[in-house]
């Protein structure tokens, strides 16, 4: 399957479960304090190194609930996301903030252009062999000295770069930590912390949970 069947064909998936994915996962950030504080000290560092009105982009931003968090953080952040039916939403729910239809891996956006980027789960279904041009896109956004944190869920070992998983909405996949700030490394991004959580013994997926935290040179 190519790039952009891949990507239809994820989106489609996305805009038939928008209404009850957006119902289920509105007040998920409550729940996760760790990550509201992970999101916080993104905020802080962007707010620190860049512009005052630098731009941040919530990429794959869904029904937009965490772009409107970031803006309560300070940011001048705006959405974006592949699901025409999940940017009508944010923008119904959000009507003071931006959201634009997109992709990941080839974004309407300036080069050099934003302060920061978040994105959150939101390359899990990006195969592996497509992956350093999503890598590459963000790099080209960001400005100098901008900050990324991007999660994603990890593989079972270090010796495992990637593995497939079951997803309800399309094929996912899981990153080896090490191998995912090598492929950062690559683009002109550099690690500047990580976090590895643990699931929960009721979570349905045994997975580690990575956020990385990267700063473009």
């Amino acid at each position: 399957m190519t790039e952009l069947q891949t990507l239809r064909a994820t989106r489609e998936s996305y805009d038939a479960i928008a209404t009850t994915y957006a119902e289920l996962f509105q007040d998920s950030l409550r729940e996760r304090p760790l990550e509201r504080a992970l999101l916080s000290a993104f905020a802080e560092l962007v707010r620190a190194d860049g512009e005052a009105d630098a731009e941040v982009a919530d990429l794959g931003c869904g029904p937009g609930y965490v772009t409107a968090h970031l803006r309560e953080l300070g940011l001048n952040a705006f959405g974006v996301d592949a699901s025409p039916v999940m940017i009508g939403l944010a923008r119904e729910s959000h009507p003071g903030s931006r959201f634009e239809v997109g992709s990941m891996a080839a974004l309407d956006i300036e080069d050099g252009a934003l302060g920061g980027v978040l994105s959150r789960w939101s390359v899990i279904h990006t195969p592996p062999q497509d992956m350093p041009g999503v890598v590459a896109e963000v790099a080209r956004v960001l400005a100098p000295g901008g900050h990324l944190l991007i999660s994603f869920p990890a593989t079972d070992g270090p010796h495992d770069e990637t593995q497939a998983y079951d997803h309800a909405v399309a094929t996912a996949y899981r990153w080896s930590p090490d191998r995912f700030a090598a492929l950062l490394h690559d683009h002109g991004l550099t690690e500047a912390a990580r976090t590895v959580i643990e699931p929960k013994p009721t979570d349905k997926r045994q997975f580690q949970e990575v956020q990385l935290l990267a700063r473009k040179a």
